[in-house]
């Protein structure tokens, strides 16, 4: 078949969940004899390489802002498929559902990978919330099938929506955790940091992290990794709340760094909220990093009885000393999060791509009945209060 993976920043994959899931998945897809074509969001100042992994790049400008950066590449995307008709489409992120009519004119069959919540995040206010909660219902309508990464996702759309959805979350890198020479260039010791890796977002919880670690008595350093791409004013809040035992190293792009961060704290803080299955939560539990998380569904759905939870500081507070005050029983945990993280296979994760866009080909999507994308009573009623279902995990008895 020829594949067309569209909507995300492209690869060599170097920026969050989507682009990981289409590096690992369109090198599995070209090793099982398929031509993929991945669309990339290239700045002019970078490398624009033909081929990667065995897929073929299709290098597309954007606006670079905010609020049309992912549609416009998106726009110019769509139109250059339509040109070069695949046998299946693949569109990552429920924002680009406008532009599913122009593959269906074109007879083009295609999946939509709906992400996590996205109207729920804090930089998307008024017309931009209002957007991306209509953008569900298109997908919803236009897709000739649903991709949700966790069962809270798919939890959703079948309650607003009573939409079936393929369940197919990403892979956890397994991480053997020997070696530290990496982190010592940044003069950290092994298993001597928390650690926190997230984009500086509120609904990351970044702030309540580092405010609960403030509060607390750890001897250990909090290492804060990562960037607010839109927002001066969040990083400086956290630095504002920061005390001197908080070290912010930036971004880190060096993928062997970033391993040796996880695989070698003491714990790893976990904030996200409004995403489905997070890959940094993924590289964490493949690391055997013992996981402190906000406690939603989609995190519990990963870390299982492995993780411990927090609601608010004063729970960061309490766990960060808890873990330092035991850390035998920290580390157990680490290596119990190691030993769960099989369930997460890549190769099983492509395993099932492969067959869905098989059943596009071949017009057999699944879908009997095409939903309306019409929210039901409860969805309309709530708006922009909704919440995802909790699914119960081995921890909630």
């Amino acid at each position: 078949m020829k594949i067309a993976l569209v909507g995300t920043r492209g690869v060599p994959a170097r920026y969050g969940g989507f682009e990981t899931c289409v590096e690992q998945v369109g090198l599995r897809l070209v090793k099982a004899g398929h031509e993929v074509v991945v669309y990339c969001r290239t700045a002019e100042s970078e490398p624009r390489p033909t081929e990667h992994e065995g897929m073929r790049l299709v290098h597309l400008p954007a606006l670079r802002k905010k609020s049309l950066e992912t549609l416009s590449h998106s726009a110019l995307s769509t139109l250059h498929t339509m040109r070069h008709k695949p046998d299946a489409a693949i569109v990552f992120n429920s924002a680009n559902a406008v532009f599913l009519p122009m593959f269906r004119a074109r007879g083009i069959p295609v999946a939509t990978h709906v992400d996590g919540l996205e109207w729920k995040r804090t930089k998307w206010q008024g017309a931009g919330r209002a957007y991306y909660r209509m953008a569900e219902s298109l997908a919803v309508r236009w897709s000739d099938a649903l991709i949700a990464d966790a069962q809270g996702i798919a939890d959703y759309y079948d309650a607003e929506f009573g939409a079936a959805t393929e369940l197919i979350a990403y892979g956890a890198p397994i991480l053997a955790g020997e070696r530290s020479d990496r982190i010592a260039e940044v003069g950290l010791a092994r298993h001597g940091y928390h650690l926190v890796v997230a984009r500086f977002e509120p609904e990351n919880h970044v702030h309540v992290i580092v405010d609960g670690y403030r509060r607390s008595s750890a001897r250990l350093p909090l290492v804060v990794v990562g960037s607010a791409p839109y927002s001066d004013g969040y990083t400086a809040s956290l630095h504002a709340l920061a005390d001197e035992r908080v070290r912010f190293l930036g971004g880190v792009w060096d993928q062997e760094l970033l391993d040796q961060l996880y695989a070698n704290s003491a714990t790893y803080l976990h904030g996200h909220s409004v995403g489905g299955t997070n890959p940094s939560l993924l590289r964490a539990l493949g690391a055997g990093a013992s996981t402190i998380a906000y406690d939603v569904n989609f995190n519990r759905e990963v870390l299982l009885d492995t993780g411990r939870y927090f609601a608010d500081a004063v729970a960061v507070t309490a766990e960060l000393e808890l873990a330092e005050a035991d850390p035998e029983s920290t580390r157990k945990r680490g290596l119990a999060a190691r030993a769960s993280a099989y369930r997460y296979d890549w190769d099983d994760v492509a395993q099932r791509y492969e067959a869905l866009c098989q059943l596009l080909a071949s017009g057999k999507s699944g879908r009997t009945a095409r939903p309306s994308g019409r929210r039901n009573a409860l969805g309309r009623s709530r708006g922009d209060t909704a919440e995802p279902r909790v699914v119960p995990s081995c921890s909630d008895g």
